[in-house]
């Protein structure tokens, strides 16, 4: 049973575990189709994930919102999107997702249960206004 389990038990009562990946792998809904344009990616994931934000790397205003959220108790889904990914989220942000504005917002931007609700300022005041952990319990991503 351990062997099923990748443990392995030595003379001195240590066990090893062997955290390879096993050869037959499922795919996840992040998996990346190289056929689907950045548009369709950044779509899809909007619509499968309750509360994710899209970001570049090491950007400081996307940590201070997965801080607030966390603290929430919300653990975001997060996209480091590349310069030409970055490029793609306007256009990816028709009317559907920015309420009817313009549809450009620049990263960080966070989406809760598909709707733009824009960058850190606007999460900031949602939450100030005592509208964000509603909004959040309306689209699953927190129970209380």
């Amino acid at each position: 049973m351990m062997q099923e389990l990748g443990l392995e038990r030595f003379s001195n009562d240590v066990v090893s575990l062997d955290l390879t990946l096993p050869s037959q792998t499922s795919s996840t809904s992040l998996s990346i189709d190289e056929e689907e344009s950045s548009e369709a990616k950044i779509r899809r994931l909007i619509t499968e994930h309750p509360v994710i934000i899209f970001s570049r790397s090491s950007c400081c205003m996307c940590h201070v919102m997965k801080r607030l959220l966390a603290t929430i108790g919300v653990i975001p889904t997060v996209i480091e999107l590349d310069d030409h990914e970055v490029s793609s989220l306007p256009l990816a942000l028709g009317e559907e997702y920015s309420g009817g504005g313009s549809g450009v917002v620049p990263p960080p931007a966070v989406f809760i249960g598909r709707e733009c609700v824009g960058g850190l300022e606007s999460l900031v005041a949602l939450h100030l206004s005592g509208h964000l952990v509603p909004k959040l319990v309306q689209v699953g991503a927190l129970w209380v």
